[in-house]
């Protein structure tokens, strides 16, 4: 289910003091709950190093099918563009081989949890950074698989372009796109969480039949093509690329396997791009308009002075404490759209939501009236219920406040899109 989120509006950093706010209330159980305010220090001069950079800063989150071979690919351009030593990477390439795993050894440079490490599939994001000729870009490699779904959202909302990752291999493209596959749950995520840029890149090309296949490249791209423009991207906006995360083709270079392959061109309303690579791919990214009002959507840490660690949680809000600062709302009213939902949705029902990197359980408090999906105009007042393919206006009761931004304006937030 996609919701797209009407409700209160915290702030952003915008001052030197800041403060983080865990706001409480006396919940119908008659439990009060307290709120705690502690302040944050900034120094100028640390906006003034993170935001006057001569090249411009993006986020980039890979999303797609369990092993498509996303951590393979990020690793591998990572390291391609210096973002790790060769070193290093003869180090992963030791340790994935004692573990069995000798060809995730372009993962190792992003699976940095045990657990990631034992199992050889991504669950928590991984950032990375590292430069392309045009953009600093930070790099999240999102999770596949389906039980970490939260974790891929996490990631996901911070992002300004997606770069979509499918699996070539005969059988791996019709797992991912089934409707029990990630692929297509994926774009759509990504779409509603606001990442109205996508690149495709058709991985695994090396293990095709025959290898390198153009006929397998033109199968896919048609068939991503349509269900992308069905979810709300534009297929003339979205470079293909086929590449091979493993052995590195297309990806920085053009490759010598795919002669057939003359490269993307996309036409969008800044102008035309066309290029071979990913690389070339990543650099035709449009920048978001980045507001100071608004939120920042850069990703970067800073030390907080008399706040315990304790009182820290992720899904909290900073802003400002001289500004009308963030408060957790106690309930909100959102349009929220059904998707692959097995039955009727009614009154009382209570589902986990998950906006920016918060996850909170949320009631459906009250469902004011059934809309058109695509006019916004009411079809029907105060329905008894909601199903699959409907979209409602609805009242809903968060168990415990959460910081949401008013949607009002036409930059997309990453505190206004949410999903439960």
């Amino acid at each position: 289910m996609i919701c797209f989120g009407i409700g209160s509006n915290p702030n952003t950093l915008t001052s030197d003091q800041a403060q983080v706010t865990r706001d409480m209330h006396s919940d119908t159980r008659g439990h009060t709950h307290m709120r705690v305010q502690n302040q944050i220090h900034l120094s100028s001069s640390f906006y003034r190093r993170t935001l006057s950079v001569e090249k411009v800063h993006i986020n980039i989150v890979v999303i797609g099918h369990v092993d498509s071979g996303k951590s393979t690919t990020t690793g591998h351009l990572i390291y391609q563009c210096g973002g790790i030593d060769k070193r290093t990477i003869e180090k992963f390439e030791k340790e994935a081989q004692e573990m069995g795993k000798g060809s995730f050894k372009y993962a190792w440079v992003l699976d940095k949890l045990k657990a990631e490490r034992e199992r050889g599939i991504t669950i928590d994001i991984a950032l990375w950074k590292f430069e392309t000729p045009k953009f600093y870009v930070t790099i999240i490699d999102a999770p596949g698989h389906r039980d970490f779904i939260k974790n891929m959202i996490t990631g996901t909302s911070q992002a300004d372009c997606g770069v979509l990752i499918i699996a070539s291999g005969t059988g791996e493209f019709e797992a991912g796109i089934s409707k029990n596959g990630q692929t297509r749950e994926h774009a759509l995520l990504a779409y509603t969480l606001g990442v109205k840029q996508l690149i495709v890149g058709v991985n695994k090309m090396d293990s095709t039949e025959p290898p390198y296949s153009q006929a397998r490249f033109e199968e896919i791209k048609k068939e991503v093509s349509g269900y992308i423009k069905k979810v709300g991207y534009n297929p003339a906006t979205v470079p293909f690329v086929p590449i091979s995360g493993w052995h590195g083709d297309n990806m920085l270079q053009t490759s010598p396997n795919m002669s057939w392959y003359k490269g993307w061109e996309i036409t969008r309303k800044e102008g035309k791009a066309s290029g071979t690579t990913l690389l070339d791919a990543l650099d035709s990214i449009v920048p978001p308009a980045r507001i100071g009002t608004l939120p920042l959507e850069t990703t970067f840490g800073f030390n907080i002075k008399n706040v315990s660690v304790k009182d820290i949680k992720r899904g909290y809000v900073a802003s400002d404490s001289k500004n009308k600062p963030a408060v957790g709302c106690k309930d909100f009213t959102a349009q929220v759209i059904v998707l692959n939902h097995p039955g009727e949705i009614c009154n009382g029902y209570t589902p986990v939501l998950d906006c920016h990197t918060a996850h909170i359980a949320c009631k459906f408090n009250q469902i004011k009236e059934k809309v058109d999906r695509r006019t916004g105009k009411s079809t029907e007042s105060n329905p008894k219920s909601i199903k699959s393919g409907d979209a409602g206006i609805v009242e809903l009761v968060p168990s415990k406040p959460c910081a949401l931004k008013l949607s009002q304006t036409s930059l997309p937030s990453d505190v206004s899109l949410f999903v439960i």
